[in-house]
């Protein structure tokens, strides 16, 4: 990823051990108009260089779901679904709103031809694979008693998960006991050695299990590349509806509850109606090339009307205001 990055651009400056004020004057002196703050509020954040304005226009994408709530952010990237005009005043950015969905995805990523089998992966070869590859922190106790009365309701049936550190795994395994599930009936899943190599191993998971408030965002996006439907919750903030843009963005709008019910309920009638699940499988393959989450190009043309758009609001002398691109051609 880094090597493609590098060949992209005409320039590229590798500033980690730069101070701040440095990347902000180098930022300046190479005239840059639009600065584009991937990292908000996460760590190894610097948000001393824009602190400095280094550049007429800066803008928050991507990386922090949320307002910075610092006075030197112009805008915030977002789309109608997780970031509708009425959030405007819980955000000090003014919003901007792509179509389709806010995320960009690289349609060029490989997925193994091979794969491990359900036995090298500790899952069980016929019963029921409920896949969810999130971040521990995520798995709010809700949720975790969601996917636990799904287990006691499908026979067979295994919650798959991200091998993350060992005290995550043993308190997940404790609550498993705790709602009467044998721990074993959780499996952990270690890193790869590559990312395709993860995407292929989505093939052996019926179904990924989102959560909530905080949705899957990049792993989301893991699943639905390879195949593998999702079932989410529409939240309250921008983090949690996620799930609902990039379903929406794929043609997959039935995927998307709107309580935890609904939820629950969804998730059930796909794990036990095989037929209503490859129904879902197939709509998904049909739809993974065809429909704008996985368009690429369609997202560069989207977010560089963005730009242009703030572009042209500053030239005018304008203030920053918030604005939603129509679809392009």
């Amino acid at each position: 990823m880094r090597s493609r990055l590098i060949k992209s651009f005409d320039q590229f400056h590798d500033v980690r051990l730069e101070p701040d004020h440095a990347v902000a004057k180098l930022l300046t002196a190479r005239e840059v108009d639009i600065a584009v703050d991937l990292m908000g509020h996460t760590q190894d954040a610097r948000p001393d260089i824009f602190a400095h304005r280094p550049a007429p226009i800066q803008m928050s994408y991507l990386g922090y779901p949320g307002t910075t709530g610092a006075e030197f952010m112009d805008y915030v990237i977002g789309d109608a679904i997780v970031l509708p005009f009425d959030q405007q005043e819980f955000f000090s950015e003014k919003i901007v709103q792509l179509p389709d969905c806010f995320m960009v995805n690289d349609s060029t990523r490989p997925i193994s031809a091979q794969t491990i089998s359900r036995a090298q992966a500790g899952l069980p070869e016929h019963g029921f694979v409920f896949c969810c590859f999130n971040q521990s922190y995520k798995i709010s106790r809700p949720m975790f008693r969601i996917w636990m009365r799904l287990l006691a309701r499908i026979e067979g049936s295994v919650l798959w998960l991200s091998q993350l550190n060992s005290r995550a795994v043993q308190n997940l395994r404790n609550e498993a006991m705790a709602c009467g599930i044998d721990p074993e009936r959780l499996v952990f899943a270690p890193w790869t050695a590559t990312q395709a190599d993860h995407l292929a191993r989505h093939r052996l998971a019926d179904l990924f299990l989102d959560t909530l408030p905080y949705n899957a965002h990049t792993t989301a996006g893991d699943a639905l590349w390879a195949g593998l439907p999702l079932v989410t919750c529409r939240g309250e903030s921008f983090p949690g509806r996620v799930g609902a843009s990039l379903l929406n963005a794929i043609g997959l709008p039935e995927l998307v509850a709107s309580s935890l019910d609904e939820y629950e309920a969804l998730i059930l009638k796909l794990a036990t109606d095989p037929s209503f699940l490859q129904s879902i499988r197939r709509k998904l393959e049909q739809n993974r090339l065809s429909y704008p989450l996985f368009d690429t190009d369609r997202f560069r043309r989207h977010i560089e009307a963005a730009y242009l758009t703030a572009w042209d609001i500053w030239q005018r002398g304008e203030s920053p205001r918030s604005f939603r691109i129509g679809l392009a051609p």
